[in-house]
């Protein structure tokens, strides 16, 4: 019996004594091999910066930043301490942070020969070898091309326009003037249809609820600690995403026993069609998943922040609604529907997008890891290093644009979108496929609110950016216009 007690006492005691030694030893052999590094022949040559706490880094302060009214805050203070360019540590790894829109151009542009796609442990566990934002090379360049080439087609935008306007007119209809409407809920479940749609041709209805239920259990572990045991977040969405795959092979598998269609409807028919070997089931299955989170979360981001600044700005709002009531009587005595070249065509509605990815900065930046030594305009990046290319200090930078934290869609006017001082969906060979689809959803989105309703955004909505985008709602009350 004191044996067996003393057994159990050693395993509840000793063994968790060992594994935390054992990570600490492990912690510190990298941290030593780190040290050395910098103290190598290359030291002089590093950006300026500092690695921040043993083992943590400068992580904690980075993250509560990011939650903070001035996200902005962690940068701007080593900007003016170390330069554009400087070196932290943080998610784990060492890391060279860019804020110069030259350095960033050139690892955007970079193959995997100099750099290739670094996340968080618990996001690259949670998507898999196999997912487009990790996999490199001619795989990497086919997929891409693949579902580039069919997202920019007319068939597609001609879908996604009819698909669109029908989600945004039923959404809209249920909207009461004596109840809040919370755009980003709405927006949300617009666009995670319409995405779904394109990806695997699935229509409302209860498979369709059954995976947003499971896609937002995966999502809520994207960034949580990397630890895959029962009860804690990422171990939650492992299990949901193997639900999901499930689904996913499950349509692949009927989509192969009737018959692949040669003129594709979706991007699992697009990626079906593809002879090469390497597109197995399983690997379209993932990054089915893995394209549906601009659904969940950049386009409706996109769509809210878009409503938040027209709010806050009523010369800009009354102009888009100009524009867009306009438009609509012209269609209306011409007896046509708008298609989606008409949405496109309006100037004012794309520059209040363009101004709304550049003040809301939707995707904040891109992480890389060094797979060489790589010297930038002087800078020196160590094998095995990590390189964040923060977008959000170029885009809010007064050397760059004027007045960057005031919203002004006249900007653009006269002002090319094509520079690297403006990079809101990446660049390279990674840049985001679907940028054209998103401008035309939230084109869409913003012609059927501004026709339809008159809004004002609740007072506790009208905050710093980073603060709307965690409470996820943006409340407005709406009273409807006649057409």
């Amino acid at each position: 019996m004191n044996e067996k007690m003393d057994n159990n006492i050693w395993i509840v005691f000793v063994t968790p004594l060992l594994l935390f030694s054992t990570l600490i030893l492990i912690l510190f052999y990298r941290r030593i091999t780190w040290l050395r590094l910098i103290k190598s022949k290359h030291m002089n040559q590093l950006p300026l910066g500092t690695l921040g706490w043993p083992f943590l880094g400068e992580t904690i302060e980075f993250i509560s930043c990011a939650y903070s009214d001035h996200p902005e805050s962690f940068m701007d203070k080593r900007r003016s301490m170390y330069g554009k360019v400087f070196k932290s540590h943080i998610f784990g790894s060492p890391t060279v942070v860019s804020t110069d829109a030259e350095v960033n151009r050139f690892i955007l542009q970079s193959d995997a020969k100099a750099f290739v796609p670094s996340y968080p442990k618990s996001l690259t566990e949670l998507m898999g070898k196999s997912s487009i934002l990790l996999i490199n090379g001619s795989l990497q360049r086919r997929i891409h091309g693949l579902v580039g080439a069919f997202f920019k087609s007319q068939q597609l935008k001609v879908q996604i326009t009819r698909e669109m306007q029908n989600y945004v007119q039923e959404s809209m209809a249920n909207w009461k003037e004596d109840q809040p409407v919370y755009i980003q809920d709405e927006t949300k479940n617009i666009a995670f249809q319409v995405l779904v749609k394109a990806l695997i041709s699935l229509d409302p209805g209860e498979e369709m609820e059954l995976l947003k239920k499971h896609f937002q259990e995966f999502m809520s572990g994207l960034m949580s600690l990397p630890i895959n045991l029962p009860g804690t977040k990422l171990h939650q969405s492992l299990q949901a995403k193997k639900k999901m795959v499930k689904l996913m092979l499950r349509t692949i598998e009927c989509r192969r026993e009737d018959g692949i269609s040669k003129v594709p409807k979706d991007v699992v028919d697009v990626l079906l069609n593809d002879e090469n070997d390497m597109l197995t089931d399983e690997l379209i299955a993932d990054n089915m998943i893995d394209m549906m989170i601009p659904g969940e979360d950049s386009v409706p981001v996109l769509m809210t922040l878009a409503v938040k600044y027209l709010s806050e700005c009523p010369t800009a709002l009354q102009q888009l609604t100009e524009e867009n009531v306009k438009l609509k009587k012209l269609k209306d005595q011409l007896g046509e529907p708008l298609c989606w070249s008409d949405y496109l065509s309006l100037p004012f509605t794309q520059t209040v997008i363009t101004e709304t990815l550049r003040l809301g900065n939707v995707i904040i930046g891109v992480m890389r890891k060094a797979m060489k030594d790589v010297e930038i305009k002087g800078y020196f990046i160590p094998k095995g290093w990590c390189v964040f290319a923060y977008f959000r200090s170029i885009h809010l930078d007064d050397k760059n644009y004027d007045k960057p934290y005031q919203f002004n869609p006249w900007r653009w006017q006269d002002k090319d979108t094509s520079s690297c001082n403006f990079t809101p969906f990446g660049g390279g060979q990674r840049l985001c496929p679907g940028l054209d689809l998103a401008r035309l959803e939230a084109s869409i989105f913003l012609h059927h609110l501004v026709t339809q309703f008159r809004w004002y955004a609740e007072e506790d909505t009208i905050v710093n950016f980073p603060t709307v985008r965690m409470k996820r709602r943006m409340p407005i009350l709406i009273r409807r216009v006649e057409s």
